[in-house]
């Protein structure tokens, strides 16, 4: 990987405004669920001490209002889960729902990991990365901005355990082509057949996505040894 590169923001802040609801969650809840953002490479036992469970980890990138994740978290008590978001109501309301459903398995943490990623994991800490719906910046000349890089998955196949997975989600064609394309630059990475993609709930994006007729793409990769 190149030691010189640097992540560009893959993302826009939205301006929804976060509701009492959401607020009230994250004041509340905040000390059970929030994960502090590190000034500082964590100990490499960090995960291990920060969840009630000590399942495989799984990072999700992006998840949104986190409906989707508290599903799949709710489905798979026993795997840990980081979600990471940058917009403030999401991680309300991710709360909300974790505490609702009396989840114990699910960390949150608010802000752009990608710049964080070395400060966060120590080799071969995740088991799964998982990004779905990720902006995909449609014009030719916006196409750096797109999180799906080869500098980006090299960054992520040392963070990823041999064996451990990838598994990314569009709704935007030539997207998913140019996701494709930045897996086979990285031989790290091995695309897996479409029956080995787990299920996993339709999410928020998703939805309006399949309202507009587009379809929907998933792909899932695995670390080679």
């Amino acid at each position: 990987m190149n030691p010189h590169w640097r992540p560009i923001r893959s993302f826009v802040l939205r301006t929804g405004r976060e509701t009492p609801g959401q607020a009230r969650a994250r004041e509340a809840l905040g000390a059970r669920y929030a994960i502090p953002w590190p000034e500082a490479p964590l100990p490499a036992d960090y995960w291990d001490r920060s969840f009630d469970v000590d399942g495989p980890l799984t990072l999700e990138i992006g998840f949104g209002m986190g409906g989707s994740l508290a599903a799949m978290a709710a489905a798979e008590p026993t795997r840990r889960f980081l979600g990471v978001e940058v917009h403030t109501p999401g991680v309300g309301a991710l709360m909300a729902a974790l505490e609702a459903q009396q989840l114990t398995n699910v960390r949150v943490l608010q802000g752009d990991v990608v710049a964080a990623l070395a400060q966060l994991f120590p080799p071969g800490t995740l088991d799964r990365v998982q990004i779905f719906f990720p902006d995909p910046w449609p014009k030719k000349r916006h196409h750096k901005r797109r999180l799906i890089q080869p500098p980006f998955l090299e960054r992520l196949a040392t963070l990823v355990r041999p064996g451990g997975h990838c598994w990314l989600a569009t709704d935007w064609a030539p997207y998913a082509e140019a996701m494709e394309a930045a897996f086979a630059a990285v031989p790290a990475w091995r695309r897996l057949p479409a029956e080995a993609c787990p299920p996993r709930p339709e999410t928020r994006f998703e939805r309006r996505g399949l309202r507009k007729g587009h379809g929907v793409a998933d792909l899932y990769f695995q670390r080679l040894p």
